[in-house]
């Protein structure tokens, strides 16, 4: 469960900072009807609307080494409300700590391996002891700029 309280200086302040999600798959409910969630779609901010009842689908960075970046993690962001609080529920699918990740065969049809080789406790590791800092994190899993 993630919870943003009201904050009457909204536009000052972020509820969660930018930052991808280390796992496959985040499936996202909205609890309630006060929106926050934003995606970064080249370089600009958008709000997604959370539809009642359904779930927000958002990509992770293992399924993109697993894709070889065919399938791209979304950055995205939480922002508060001047005067109602949020609610949201979130449910990660990941893979076993000790899975090795790298890209898969069928994604490295040219050859090319875009992304290093880690296992998911050592990706779970750099996430948990750096900041959010966007897709920086991703990026330094990059075999090449």
């Amino acid at each position: 469960m993630n919870y943003y309280p009201p904050c009457l200086k909204a536009d000052k302040v972020l509820g969660l900072s930018p930052h991808t999600d280390p796992g496959g798959l985040t499936l996202l409910l909205q609890v309630n009807d006060v929106q926050g969630l934003q995606i970064n779609k080249d370089g600009k901010w958008f709000s997604v609307n959370a539809l009642n009842g359904a779930l927000i689908v958002n990509i992770g960075d293992t399924l993109e080494i697993l894709s070889n970046g065919k399938f791209r993690s979304v950055e995205h962001r939480a922002v508060v409300h001047p005067s109602r609080e949020r609610i949201s529920a979130a449910l990660f699918y990941y893979p076993c700590q000790d899975m090795v990740i790298s890209p898969l065969p069928d994604f490295v049809k040219d050859g090319k391996v875009k992304y290093k080789t880690i296992s998911y406790q050592d990706l779970l590791t750099e996430y948990f002891t750096a900041e959010l800092d966007g897709r920086n994190r991703l990026k330094k899993m990059k075999l090449e700029p």
